[in-house]
């Protein structure tokens, strides 16, 4: 009897664990639900929008980069 007595403790205890981890998978699913995006399901991450003046923020950077570098080689710098 003292092995049926040890495989029920045993399975008790597995039992709490159990219910320790499905306590925690719902806990990570309610977060996964109240941010509203989740891992999406194909590996793909969503795509990323830039704002209009970020885009004109950039532009203007890398024309004005163009235009230095242009400059220096009219000069022979380069």
């Amino acid at each position: 009897m003292d092995i049926l007595a040890a495989l029920r403790q045993e399975e008790a205890k597995l039992q709490k664990q159990a219910d320790a981890a499905k306590q925690q998978l719902d806990t990570v699913r309610a977060a996964i639900k109240i941010l509203g995006r989740g891992v999406p399901k194909n590996g793909l991450s969503r795509k990323k929008v830039m704002s209009a003046a970020g885009r004109a923020r950039i532009s203007k950077a890398t024309k004005a980069r163009w235009a230095k570098f242009r400059a220096a080689k009219a000069k022979g710098k380069r």
